[in-house]
């Protein structure tokens, strides 16, 4: 074979066609295993499958999305892709919607709502099938974009008033709340609050708000402080807001804290001065890392529904392509887990 010829056979496109005549099947059937391949036998989905792998068929899916003006994809913004919690969600959401021929389309917002803005505006230039966003606050003009597209949107990993259409997650303020319960039935009586960019993370304001809010209902008294340990490296940050909160409150008894690398970043501050945790201070921390089992003392903190929070967005979402009612608001609640940081008590068994 020449060296034209093999030029001409390299670039040569392969059709759907070629996948059917391979595959034994019509166009119409690798056409619906394309884009609905549960409706396809697992046989025949099996056959079009090695087909298209032999071929190294790609799918058009811009030429295919302009009948339906849309595109099978589906617009999903994080605030953080490093953060697991985010990571866990989106990778149980994309394991349950490829199944269906769908594909997600990924941004992260750094927390930030002009960039969230500025990602809706791209992801809507793919005709998406719909989108999912993280939380209830966005900008004016994100709302007004979504309002007015009448896609399905899916806001997930908090709940609360004024959603955009579907939420999908549990209340930030009942976690502040049962925080700060376990802390004072624990013996605390004097409180505070540690947290990351609580100026740009709503649903880490929400917490504090929570424990200030038990503070007042349990304790007769909401003056528990604080404190915003801003974008720094969380947990040397975590080390210089105690540091920050001891010289001011010596007395503090009871610390709840944003996530669980400012928690492991209080506690090696507490070893270096000499403060037994959870003696002298008890912690409680958020988001159940894969750490916060194995530190000494291990942590107590709140385990997030991350992977079911990511199952019930695709169904929500699936529902409403298909046309089903689906629940506007799902509530997955969350786990308290009560470790060494926090437990007073000598005897206790902890989980």
């Amino acid at each position: 074979m020449s060296s034209q010829q093999r030029s001409r056979r390299s670039t040569k496109r392969v059709t759907m066609t070629d996948v059917a005549k391979l595959s034994g099947v019509s166009a119409s059937t690798v056409s619906l295993y394309l884009r609905r391949p549960a409706e396809v036998s697992d046989a025949l989905g099996r056959r079009i499958q090695n087909a298209i792998d032999t071929l190294g068929y790609v799918p058009n899916l811009m030429a295919g999305a302009l009948a339906a003006a849309q595109t099978r994809v589906i617009g999903v913004v994080v605030p953080s892709l490093v953060n697991s919690m985010f990571s866990s969600t989106v990778s149980r959401m994309q394991m349950a919607l490829s199944h269906h021929g769908y594909q997600l389309l990924l941004g992260h917002s750094e927390y930030s709502e002009e960039q969230e803005e500025s990602l809706v505006r791209a992801f809507m230039s793919w005709s998406p099938s719909a989108m999912v966003l993280t939380g209830l606050q966005h900008s004016r003009e994100t709302r007004r974009i979504l309002t007015s597209s009448a896609l399905p949107v899916v806001e997930m990993w908090e709940l609360g008033s004024n959603a955009l259409d579907t939420m999908v997650g549990f209340s930030h303020e009942d976690v502040g709340r049962a925080q700060a319960r376990h802390l004072i039935e624990s013996g605390c009586r004097r409180l505070a609050f540690i947290g990351a960019r609580l100026s740009i993370d709503n649903r880490a304001r929400l917490r504090a708000t929570g424990l200030r809010t038990a503070c007042q209902d349990l304790l007769g008294s909401s003056n528990c402080q604080i404190i915003d340990t801003g974008t720094d490296r969380m947990a040397e940050a975590a080390r210089k807001a105690l540091r920050a909160l001891l010289a001011e409150q010596p007395d503090i008894d009871g610390i709840v804290f944003s996530n669980d690398v400012l928690a492991l970043g209080a506690i090696a501050e507490a070893q270096a001065r000499g403060i037994r945790i959870p003696e002298d201070i008890a912690l409680v921390g958020f988001g159940d890392m894969d750490f916060s089992n194995c530190c000494l003392p291990s942590i107590s903190t709140v385990r997030p529904p991350r992977q079911e929070i990511g199952d019930r967005v695709a169904m929500s979402l699936l529902d409403s392509l298909q046309g089903k009612a689906a629940e506007t608001t799902v509530d997955l609640g969350f786990e308290l887990l009560v470790r060494e940081s926090s437990t007073r008590r000598v005897g206790l068994t902890i989980p």
